[in-house]
């Protein structure tokens, strides 16, 4: 029930937000490309390439993220790139002092294709059609965070059985399409792991994804994804489950810091970290996200 009334909140906010994104002509056009990628990053995907520092307003931790995706090629039209992607997404806790021991650390490399191209209909509200694929491996690792001093062993959570730390390793292709005008974009997305550590996961799993231009340089965005649960008494994926991500933000740009975003985010669902992916969380993070 509770995450049926989650959907449903999520679901009329985004119906808000249309409106308002529609109706409202100061909306400023959301960021299509760049001079670094022709596929702009998702805006509120969690496993985008991004730097980023989101201090969490529900418990003492920290996001800390720091990578980026570039295209090394970019034909002459700019409508095919070839890039490479890089990125750390990293979970520290919040203690005195200034100090912040890291709890869990994914890293993620690879390459990448993007394809974009114009068209024009009047049954759609869009006016470009895109694409990504990307070849990456992802491992997950816990630091010093995870450890407890005093009683020299690491940490255990609650509802995992399995050696701590163990091995986290994932190698997927994951494909990406768009359609999107100048205040909004739709995505849908699928991953498949070729070869993952565990074994026992399903190699499957889905995305999809909405943004949208509001007023004042804000805007605001959705990231949904169906991925394998893990069933811990059967030792295996078992079903789907499904996380989401909403995120509200405003781009700097009446004060010349137009990569600079004030974000809002919430998610709902399995945990981001591959240390984690078993462990469902409810995180709400405020800060600041850079696009370079």
């Amino acid at each position: 029930m509770k995450h049926t009334c989650r959907l449903g909140r999520t679901i009329l906010i985004l119906g808000a937000a249309l409106v308002i994104s529609h109706n409202n002509g100061a909306a400023e056009p959301l960021e299509r490309s760049t001079s670094r990628t022709i596929f702009t990053p998702l805006l509120a995907d969690p496993l985008e390439p991004r730097i980023a520092v989101l201090p969490a307003l529900t418990e003492r931790t920290l996001q800390l993220d720091i990578g980026s995706s570039a295209d090394i090629y970019q034909s002459d039209s700019k409508d095919f790139a070839v890039g490479v992607d890089f990125g750390t997404y990293s979970r520290l806790k919040r203690s005195s002092d200034f100090k912040f021991p890291v709890d869990a650390v994914d890293y993620l490399f690879g390459v990448n294709t993007s394809w974009k191209k114009p068209f024009h209909s009047n049954a759609l509200p869009f006016d470009t059609f895109s694409a990504k694929v990307r070849l990456s491996h992802i491992s997950a690792h816990f630091e010093d965070g995870h450890y407890d001093i005093d009683a020299n062993q690491w940490i255990r959570p609650g509802d995992w059985s399995g050696t701590i730390p163990f091995v986290y390793s994932r190698e997927f292709i994951n494909v990406v399409v768009a359609l999107s005008s100048p205040d909004s974009r739709v995505y849908a997305g699928y991953q498949y792991l070729y070869h993952t550590i565990p074994d026992a996961l399903n190699p499957h799993s889905f995305q999809a994804g909405v943004e949208l231009a509001t007023s004042g340089n804000t805007y605001i965005a959705t990231d949904f994804k169906l991925l394998p649960r893990w069933k811990e008494t059967e030792k295996k994926t078992n079903g789907f489950s499904g996380v989401w991500n909403l995120q509200a933000g405003m781009r700097l740009n009446t004060i010349g810091l137009e990569k600079v975003r004030l974000t809002c985010n919430y998610a709902s669902g399995l945990s981001r970290h591959g240390m984690y992916f078993y462990h469902p969380e409810h995180l709400t993070t405020a800060g600041i996200i850079i696009d370079i």
